[in-house]
Order: structure tokens, then sequence, then C-alpha cells
């Protein structure tokens, strides 16, 4: 008895799962959890949400940084919550799946012969013709791409199967879509990497990362060069990374120059162009000693400068502009004054000591990310696509029975009833004109 008992409990909660409705709420549940954590900042400090939710004494009910963190609300789509709705929404699209929609495209395909139209509760339309010939009027419905099964005195048709399907295709693109997501999320990771032009880097700066990723140690990066791109006001149009990547022993394995928008991939680790910075000067005083300065970064109205000051004697110094990479650097005296303005490896004299600019120190930003359930989240939306062509394909019948000297002809669909009419008009046309041969 008790056993079922179990089994009667695990029958209900699965057809209660399998249930539309369910399915709907939890469709609903999962967009407006979604919206939440589009409202709310994910994923940042503890500060930032104390800053911008603050506590207010003397409100009884608000909505403040505690709420947020102790219901995770900060990281929604990595609690065990909401992971927990995604799973049980998975198993309602696959219960749904086997128990209605798999039983329903099959009991699509079986041969519905009716022997009066009152077997039918719902027909389009309805005719009877002159009876003169069966064989014609298969030939008719042929003609308008039905498969045609013939039983007696009596003929059934059906076309646009595919668009039974469409349902299937759709529970199998989310549960895809999902799965990859859940994936993705506990065996990917995120890093970014700020890495000055020509260094070698590891990745190392992680600021998300699944519980079961792992990081390819054996992985080794180096920036070979590094470019900007500007317009003619010099403001920057893009900026490119020359990168190799290379194994344990040193050896190049792989080399893309990236852009934004036109990452590196290898081995399902992407490396994606970012951000950009400018840090130092190296300059050579004098014949052989060669120092490094920072430089400052200074906006003025929408244009970047970047500044440093070099001391020359006690009571002076001269200051270094740089406006863009490819552009010539001014050098300014103590009081503003321009003194000149000089290239690379160009030489200068300032007080009787001679100055050479050799590099300006710049430094690339990388996003670096690994998903592993990419393929799949990309496999779902295919089938997604796939769904929503055939979803417009109409499962049309048609019911054809002998009755004494005619022909009774009935016909339904569940969609496009009008091209319905045109075809079932068609077929009568085409069965009139091969009986009048």
């Amino acid at each position: 008895m008790k056993f079922l008992n179990t089994k009667n409990m695990v029958w209900n909660t699965t057809k209660k799962l399998g249930n539309l409705n369910f399915s709907i709420l939890m469709l609903l549940l999962i967009a407006c959890l979604s919206i939440l954590g589009s409202i709310i900042e994910q994923d940042q400090p503890l500060i930032y949400y104390q800053m911008n939710y603050p506590i207010y004494d003397q409100w009884i009910f608000h909505f403040n940084w505690q709420i947020i963190t102790y219901f995770g609300l900060d990281h929604i789509y990595a609690t065990w919550w909401f992971l927990f709705i995604l799973v049980l929404f998975c198993f309602s699209l696959m219960i749904c799946t086997f128990s209605r929609q798999l039983p329903s495209l099959k009991n699509a395909r079986n041969w519905k012969f009716l022997q009066r139209i009152n077997d039918k509760q719902k027909v389009t339309d309805f005719t009877s013709l002159y009876n003169k010939s069966l064989i014609n009027l298969i030939y008719s419905l042929n003609y308008k791409n039905y498969y045609v099964f013939h039983k007696n005195k009596s003929l059934y048709g059906y076309k646009g199967i595919l668009g039974r399907i469409a349902p299937i295709f759709v529970h199998i693109s989310i549960i895809l879509t999902l799965l990859g997501s859940l994936i993705g999320l506990f065996g990917g990771f995120v890093s970014q990497e700020m890495i000055p032009n020509g260094e070698t880097f590891h990745i190392k700066n992680l600021i998300k990362s699944g519980l079961q990723s792992t990081l390819p140690i054996n992985l080794i990066g180096r920036i070979d060069n590094f470019l900007i791109e500007y317009n003619s006001d010099n403001s920057v149009k893009q900026f490119f990374s020359e990168i190799s990547l290379l194994n344990y022993n040193g050896n190049s394995i792989f080399k893309k120059k990236i852009s934004v928008n036109s990452p590196l991939v290898f081995r399902g680790i992407t490396f994606y162009q970012t951000d950009w910075k400018i840090d130092s000067l190296r300059l050579r005083i004098g014949n052989s000693k060669i120092i490094q300065r920072k430089l400052d970064k200074v906006q003025i109205d929408n244009n970047f400068f970047w500044i440093c000051n070099l001391p020359i004697d006690l009571n002076d110094q001269v200051s270094f502009i740089i406006v863009g990479l490819n552009q010539k650097i001014l050098v300014y005296d103590s009081i503003g004054k321009i003194i000149n303005s000089i290239n690379f490896n160009e030489k200068i004299d300032i007080n009787n000591t001679s100055l050479v600019i050799l590099e300006i120190m710049a430094s690339t930003g990388l996003q670096i990310k690994m998903d592993p359930g990419i393929i799949i989240v990309y496999t779902g939306f295919l089938f997604l696509m796939i769904s929503t062509i055939i979803s417009y394909l109409s499962y049309s019948q048609i019911w054809v029975n002998i009755k004494y000297c005619n022909i009774e002809l009935s016909g339904s669909t569940n969609r496009a009833i009008l091209t319905f009419e045109e075809d079932f008009i068609a077929i009568q046309n085409k069965y009139i004109e091969y009986t009048s041969l």
C-alpha cells in the first residue's frame, strides 16, 4: 500500500510538472527575475550597493542593500533558487514533450477515416461532388501535395505534418539553451587582464569562475604589438592587439591581430579587445642613463592628454605632453611655453643635457572568456529559428466519403483558413477537369 501511495504521488507530481499552466508560470517567473536582474546591477562590490541602496530608518518597508545581499539579488543568475527554477522549468518542458507533444505528433500521423461528416466536430469546408472516379480525386489531392490513404469507400489526406513538429522544436530549443547556460555557468570563467605592450601573460586575474572551471595553466600569451587607429580629428577610431599564444616551451602555436568585435578564439577560449591605456614614458638622459616616468591622464573637453614632468635641475623642469601614440610629443618648459615637438628616437638638448624619447609604454586591456556551453546555446537558438519557420506551415486534413452517387469532400486546418479554402476549391476544380477528359 505504501509503495502504491508513493507511486501515485510521483505520478501526480509528474503530471503537474508537465502541465502547460505550470510551464507558463515558470516561464513568467524566470522572465520577472531576469528583469529584476537587469534593474539591479549584478556582481558589483558591496560598497556599490551600500551607496546606491542605503538604509533609511524612518521607512518600515524599504528596498535596501541588506535585502539585496541577503536574497542574492546582486548575483541572481548564480543563486541556488534561480538555478532550481531553471532546472524545474527544464523538467516541465521535458515531461510535456514526452507526455503530450510526441503522442500528439504520433496521433497526427495516424490514418483518420470518417464514415460520416458528423464524426468530425470542427470542419472548415464541406462540399459534395458527383461520383465519377475516386482515382481522379486521389490525383487531385496529390496535385496539391496531400498524402492520401485509401480504405474501402473512403479517402484520407493530410499535408503540413512538419507544422506539428514546431512545438517540439520549441521545447528542445529552450531546453538546450538553458542547459548550455548552466554548463557555461558551472564550467566557464571570465578574466580581465591589462598587459603592457611586448609582455607575456598568464590567465590569472579572474573576475568570475564556475565551480567546475579549470584554467589552462600551460597556455601563455604574448602581446607582440599594440596599435591605435585615429580619425581625422585625432579621436580613437579602433585599437588593435597582435597576440601570440605560446606553449610551455615558448613556441608560438597561434597568432592573430584582434580588435573590438574581432576576438581571438582558441580551443574554446575567447580573447576580446576591451580597453587600453598609456602608462609611462621611457627616455634616455645623456648617453647611457635610461629612466621611466609615469604619465598622468588629463581630459580637456572631449580630448585626452597624457602628461609627465621631468626635473632638469633644482629650479627648472620640462613637461612632456602626449596626444596620441602616432603623434609628435610636445615639450614645454616650466612656464608653459612650448620648446619643441619631437618623434621617437629624436634627440633634443635642454640646458646642455641631451634627451631621447625611446618609447611610449602602453597597455592593452583584454577580457578572456571560456564558456563550454556556448555551442549548446547556439544550437538551441538554431532549433528555435527552425521551429519559428516551420510553425508557419499549416496542418491540413481532407476526408472523402462515397455516398451513393456522390462524393462528400470535407476538410479542416489549424491555421491559414483562407489558403486552405483556396486549396479546397482548387482540388474540386482539378477533379472536374480530370473527370471531363
